[in-house]
């Protein structure tokens, strides 16, 4: 416990190991539900719960779980949280689950569920397990809610519509006329709009570390002025 370093787990999560803009994984999904912020909402708080509580769950099994088992026990794990999570939407969010489909089922085969289960899970202890779940289950809702605004602002011209389904009637409120009679533009709703919309948000991650870099760079240079040499002649060369 004492060796766990949560900032970089923090830091990983979020930015450095984004699931999506650095490990590049869980595209499927991603790229199929984002057409509006609630989708993406709804997709990624599932896959942030189901992170969580399967790499608890690994935890607290890691010294009882042999290595010929490990794989298929931590897809069994998966697949439970995943079911518990898609019952849960059928009760409360029945309309939002309709919508999402096959793709709440399918976060059982997320390599990111299952990558994070394997490489950080059954390592660690329970509250570094638990909070390397809850970040990287966090940076990818991140992502899917900056994609499913960017989709739908450009494909429908709104923000925020249809919150109602995933948070109850009161959302309705929530709704954004981002640009008033609107024709929409179709490309931003499909995919290849969601290709090309995951792209620009990788771009500008990239841009952002590369300039984070040099500014570093910068910071850690020596002065240009350099150091001056006294000669044991007393004079300064």
């Amino acid at each position: 416990m004492a060796d766990v370093d949560y900032g970089k787990i923090t830091r990983d999560g979020l930015w450095n190991n984004n699931p999506a803009t650095v490990q590049i994984l869980g595209l499927c999904p991603l790229l199929a539900v984002t057409g509006s912020v609630v989708n993406a909402l709804g997709l990624g708080l599932a896959t942030l719960v189901v992170l969580m509580g399967s790499n608890a769950a690994v935890s607290l099994i890691r010294h009882y779980v042999t290595d010929a088992v490990r794989l298929p026990a931590f897809v069994m794990i998966i697949a439970a949280m995943v079911t518990v999570i898609e019952m849960l939407m059928q009760a409360f969010t029945f309309e939002l689950y309709q919508i999402l489909g096959i793709f709440i089922p399918l976060i059982v085969t997320n390599c990111t569920v299952l990558g994070r289960a394997d490489a950080f899970a059954s390592k660690h202890a329970l509250l570094p397990a638990m909070t390397d779940g809850f970040m990287m289950g966090l940076g990818f809702l991140i992502v899917l809610v900056i994609l499913g605004a960017l989709r739908e602002v450009v494909g429908a011209g709104t923000l925020f519509a249809n919150m109602q389904l995933l948070l109850g009637p009161w959302a309705e409120q929530l709704r954004i006329e981002i640009i008033p009679n609107y024709g929409g533009f179709l490309l931003a709703i499909l995919p290849p709009g969601a290709f090309l919309g995951l792209g620009l948000i990788i771009a500008g991650k990239n841009v952002i570390d590369k300039r984070m870099k040099a500014a570093k760079q910068r910071r850690e240079a020596p002065s240009s002025s350099g150091s001056r040499r006294v000669r044991t002649t007393g004079k300064v060369s």
